[in-house]
């Protein structure tokens, strides 16, 4: 995950100042006919000292359920990385990475 943050600090670094990205095992939702998604960005809440920053968070396990070997899993998170800062900022993911990142499949 470092690696895939540091690949977007260097064009998006003032925009990713203040997010903060974790690691959870699995995503908290219950399960349903919908995909269980790789990652999920969580808005800032509240003020003052009760106040979260935004936040993106990856989920391990459903990313490495999808991969195949380790670059697969890089890449994975790479675009999961690349799809949520798209969310984040309003924009289509080829803003975010245009080297081709993160075009494919929507999470």
């Amino acid at each position: 995950m470092l690696d895939a943050v540091e690949h977007l600090d260097h064009r998006w670094s003032a925009e990713l100042s203040d997010v903060e990205f974790a690691v959870e095992d699995v995503p908290p939702v219950a399960v349903t006919d919908e995909e269980i998604p790789l990652a999920r960005f969580q808005p800032a809440t509240g003020k003052g000292r009760s106040s979260t920053p935004r936040r993106i968070v990856v989920y391990r396990r459903p990313i490495e359920a999808r991969a195949v070997d380790s670059e697969d899993l890089a890449e994975l998170v790479l675009d999961a990385i690349i799809h949520e800062v798209a969310e984040m900022m309003g924009v289509d993911p080829a803003v975010i990475d245009p080297e081709g990142h993160g075009w494919g499949e929507e999470e």
